[in-house]
């Protein structure tokens, strides 16, 4: 795969897209991780003329906008946070099969939301989920559910080199710190390398997820702490890649392009081989 090829990356630089990534030709994974708050925008009409108005709104022409940034990338593994399966303000389209066909990817599109739950059969709200999608084969999926927050979806995905946790976590500190428990178990039982990606609403930074990192032996692949949230003045960094010692990040870049209220984290690796 061409990780980023020059004329791309020059057109995208020069919108301010693109921060430190480097041109390279080599053979490697590239994961864009991004919450897209369903395509509904962000700014100050998002809230107008009532707060979260926006999540209310149509939705196609925001996707579209994030659906060819994502491209422009030529991305090997896309984890989208926040993504609408086919609610009235998408038009009854799911938007991470959407960009699937234009990627040319497989896909996996799950609800946030455990089944029990009563906005499981809410408007919109039951079409509010995470997705993953796979340029090469998807040897293994699973949904997992934790057992405390609102938000308790766990997808694992297994690739052919590397197993791939998908996870939004919950906006209360304890129940963040139970599911990371429970992320951790999981995490324990595999074989293969390990990728853990998603929103950690972790308000408190990379310190509250230390003992995590410390039980997994995971690290972070933002090494700089680039900051993903609010996308217009980044203060927070709640996105995270976190990876087993037998992933390589040879590239990390937080492209300051406003379709969400979060940045996008774009990722190049390679996996330790022998």
């Amino acid at each position: 795969m061409n990780i980023l090829t020059e004329p791309t990356y020059k057109r995208l630089a020069g919108r301010g897209y693109v921060d430190n990534l480097a041109v390279n030709t080599a053979k490697k994974y590239r994961f864009i991780l991004y919450n897209i708050r369903y395509g509904t925008g962000t700014g100050w009409r998002f809230h107008t003329p009532f707060p979260y108005r926006g999540y209310m709104g149509r939705t196609d022409r925001k996707f579209e906008s994030i659906a060819g940034f994502i491209e422009s990338l030529n991305p090997d593994i896309v984890g989208l946070i926040e993504v609408d399966g086919g609610s009235r303000r998408s038009r009854g389209v799911n938007q991470a099969g959407q960009l699937a066909a234009l990627l040319g990817h497989s896909f996996l599109f799950e609800s946030k939301y455990t089944r029990p739950l009563l906005s499981k059969h809410m408007p919109i709200v039951r079409w509010q989920g995470n997705a993953f999608l796979a340029k090469e084969n998807i040897l293994s999926r699973k949904l997992s559910y934790f057992d405390r927050g609102v938000k308790r979806l766990v997808m694992e995905v297994e690739l052919d080199n590397c197993v791939v946790f998908l996870v939004h976590l919950s906006i209360k500190y304890a129940h963040r710190q139970d599911q990371l428990r429970e992320l951790e178990e999981l995490i324990r039982s595999q074989t293969k390398p390990v990728i853990v990606a998603g929103d950690f609403n972790s308000f408190l930074g990379l310190r509250e997820i230390t003992p995590f990192l410390a039980a997994t032996k995971l690290k972070s692949a933002n090494l700089n702490g680039l900051r993903t949230f609010p996308s217009g003045v980044p203060m927070m960094e709640l996105d995270y890649i976190l990876h087993s010692p037998e992933v390589i990040v040879h590239h990390l870049a937080v492209p300051q392009i406003k379709l969400s209220d979060h940045l996008p984290l774009v990722c190049d690796f390679s996996l330790r081989t022998g």
